[in-house]
């Protein structure tokens, strides 16, 4: 059979970036959110779910609104199409209109389903003016003690100019009739962002949202007003890029003094906070008038404008806690420590490497605990003596980071510790620089982040002196070392010595905190150095097994998938017949199962109680499967303009075990979402006599057993891998 040349390969010339070939980027996402949606809408999920679903359609919300139209916003004055084939003018429109849309679906699904479930239950939601006159009288001496000093009202008068509106807060639009001077006087009230927004009631069970205690009890602050009425407001403002993707200081002439980056993000995080207005949600109470002018004080655009049925902000559904009722939510998650780390004495810190040294160990996130494996790692890193170094990248982390504070006492044991922080991370800039103060104090060399590159990369290393020399122990996963996201968020990590590429994990860490031009990598895919070049030949090669009669077939799970070189590669792998079925959760621009285009592609979304997170690339290679794991996405800016690392996977169990957790992903009848060749998603349903595999109930009851009981010997376990699929179990 004929062999695939580069010829033969651009022999048939498709139009891979068509309007036909693409799904628009931003429409993509607002897909990937009605999926969510969707689980708002689900009577078969426990009630506090369906409310803390409610709550991140909020947040998924906002953080569109702020980034994606935002820099639709930014962008207006060019002409040229998006990928999806519409000007900048008809993509804001149409993201407006979905937004807008689904806004208004989860505010109805809200107001008329989940509160009266709520107080169904018993734990409602109340309105103000439904309190009996006991609970009123509550809610006043709470606001008399708790809130009335917080609050600082202000006016607008010709003395008074409009105030300035920050973004995502909650304010309260009051107009005072004044009966004697025949005039009205606006008032605004910002809601405080440091008192809880859901009120509990002493005495009877309920809460009492904080904006309508404010609204119902302002006469307390104008007492002379004849009248006072009252409306809410919510602004979104346009999240700015971060400065490397935005490709501020990449020309000759950028003035990148030493430390010149940090000064850049300061001034970045300020103009966020002054940056327009690119949504404005108003509660439907609110006369036109009132609505109009509020506009034009705040210089937006009416058809950002948002009539709100019921709550505004429903993000803060996320933080409605609730003691009790463990029958209105999922099972209790507690992380089970890996089996090969779970005997280990955190006395005796060499048992981690000796342990590592038999071979290497996958994690799984949440299913594993981080705790007793990543961070178990780094402590005993810290603590042994025989570890000389500690590298570490730093994306995100929470505010009290155990991983952080360990790096700061392994420097203060005299170890050589460094930390690349990338202050660019979107909305974690803030954080990022202060931990990054802290941590040169306590003697650890901080790194912000590279010259003209975001870090993307999710490594550590430890740097050992044993017997036979020095020895790099390290993890690459696809998480950030963040303990908290770890328990909520679907990740996986190898913990590994392999000598090849500990030696390029090193020369990474020296590219990355020294800015010295690494030679090459022969083991590691590296962004922008080689990640898209190596992907390129892995997918050609499996239309050259293809064409030879060799197994082949190209198998992914990923965050996002946009590149429009990359889905141009992949719609000639199948249009070559390769057998490709990737599991995309976000956003993805490919369009599956389309005629004469992808028909042997199939595109898959798993959407559950995790987020997934995790990043898994698989060649069939001829019947010998290849598999990467690592940080990036096939997403332009992952492979493009930010540094990033996939590690190839050596050890046939862990092979296997990332076999089955595919096949688990695949086999999922319950939380997982087909697309069609229309672009739009059907979520499978399993039949009435047919068992519900949902993959992460599937992996929470793996997460405790064994590899070697799966797969008994290194043997089978490449036999089995050798043109069969494993076994999943059910």
């Amino acid at each position: 059979m004929k062999k695939v040349t580069k010829t033969t390969l651009k022999a048939k010339k498709t139009k891979f970036d068509s309007t036909d070939a693409l799904i628009n980027r931003e429409l993509s996402w607002l897909s990937f959110a009605r999926r969510v949606l969707a689980l708002v809408e689900d009577p078969d999920l426990p009630l506090l779910e369906r409310v803390k679903f409610a709550g991140i359609m909020g947040m998924l919300h906002d953080e569109f609104a702020m980034k994606r139209m935002g820099g639709l916003k930014r962008r207006m004055k060019k002409t040229k199409p998006s990928r999806g084939g519409l000007s900048l003018e008809e993509e804001l429109r149409a993201c407006r209109i979905e937004l807008q849309r689904q806004s208004l679906l989860v505010s109805r699904l809200v107001h008329d389903k989940l509160m009266p479930a709520l107080a169904k239950v018993g734990i409602p939601i109340l309105n103000y003016k439904d309190l009996n006159k006991k609970q009123s009288s509550q809610m006043k001496r709470y606001f008399r003690k708790s809130v009335a000093p917080v609050l600082t009202p202000l006016a607008v008068d010709v003395s008074h100019p409009f105030p300035f509106i920050a973004n995502l807060g909650l304010n309260i639009a009051v107009i005072i009739k004044d009966a004697k001077k025949n005039q009205n006087r606006f008032v605004r009230v910002k809601v405080p962002t440091n008192l809880p927004r859901w009120i509990p009631l002493p005495k009877d069970p309920g809460f009492v949202p904080l904006e309508q205690v404010i609204a119902s009890n302002l006469k307390m602050l104008f007492h002379k007003a004849h009248r006072i009425e009252c409306y809410f407001f919510r602004v979104t403002r346009i999240g700015k890029d971060d400065p490397w993707e935005r490709g501020i200081l990449q020309g000759p002439a950028a003035d990148l003094t030493p430390g010149s980056i940090i000064a850049m993000v300061t001034n970045e995080l300020t103009a966020r906070k002054f940056a327009g207005v690119v949504r404005l949600q108003v509660s439907e109470e609110m006369p036109e008038k009132l609505q109009s002018w509020i506009v034009k004080q705040l210089k937006a655009d009416i058809k950002d404008l948002e009539s709100t049925q019921g709550l505004l902000g429903l993000a803060d559904l996320m933080k409605f806690q609730v003691s009790g009722h463990p029958e209105l939510r999922d099972p209790p998650h507690e992380p089970v420590s890996h089996p090969r780390v779970r005997r280990l004495n955190p006395d005796h810190p060499e048992e981690i490497f000796n342990e590592i040294r038999r071979g290497d160990i996958l994690l799984h996130h949440p299913y594993h605990s981080f705790d007793s494996s990543t961070l178990h790692f780094l402590k005993c890193a810290a603590l042994d003596p025989q570890v000389l170094a500690i590298k570490l990248t730093v994306y995100r982390t929470n505010s009290d980071s155990p991983v952080l504070q360990t790096l700061m006492e392994a420097s203060q044991r005299g170890k050589q510790v460094s930390a690349l922080v990338e202050i660019t991370a979107r909305f974690d800039e803030a954080s990022n620089m202060s931990w990054g103060k802290r941590m040169e104090r306590a003697g650890v060399h901080v790194v912000y982040g590279m010259e003209r590159l975001k870090t993307h990369v999710k490594a550590a290393l430890v740097v050992r002196a044993e017997e036979g020399g020095i020895r790099h122990y390290f993890h690459v996963g696809t998480g950030n070392y963040h303990p908290g996201t770890a328990r909520i968020y679907e990740d996986l990590g190898i913990l590994s010595c392999d000598p090849e590429l500990g030696i390029e994990i090193a020369t990474l860490f020296n590219e990355l905190t020294g800015a010295v031009k690494s030679p090459g990598y022969k083991k590691l895919l590296v962004a922008p150095d080689n990640m898209f070049k190596r992907f390129t030949k892995l997918l050609r090669r499996e239309i050259q097994h293809r064409q030879n009669g060799r197994p082949c077939g190209i198998r992914a799970k990923m965050n996002q998938l946009q590149d429009p070189r990359m889905i141009g590669e992949l719609y000639r792998a199948g249009q070559a017949g390769v057998p490709i079925s990737l599991n995309v959760r976000g956003l993805c621009c490919l369009r599956a199962g389309v005629p004469r285009l992808s028909k042997n592609i199939r595109v898959f979304s798993t959407i559950g109680r995790f987020l997934e997170h995790g990043r898994i690339y698989r060649f069939e290679n001829g019947g010998d499967p290849e598999f990467f794991i690592g940080s990036a996405d096939w997403m332009r800016r992952n492979l493009s303009s930010r540094k990033e690392c996939i590690m190839p996977v050596k050890d046939p169990h862990i092979k296997l075990e990332l076999e089955q957790i595919l096949g688990i992903f695949e086999n999922d009848n319950c939380s997982a979402w087909d697309m069609q060749p229309d672009s739009t998603y059907v979520r499978r349903h399993h039949g009435k006599r047919e068992e519900c595999r949902a993959a992460q109930k599937v992996f929470i009851n793996l997460s405790g057993v064994y590899p070697e009981k799966r797969f008994p010997d290194r043997k089978s376990a490449r036999r089995r891998l050798s043109g069969r699929k494993a076994r999943v179990p059910k």
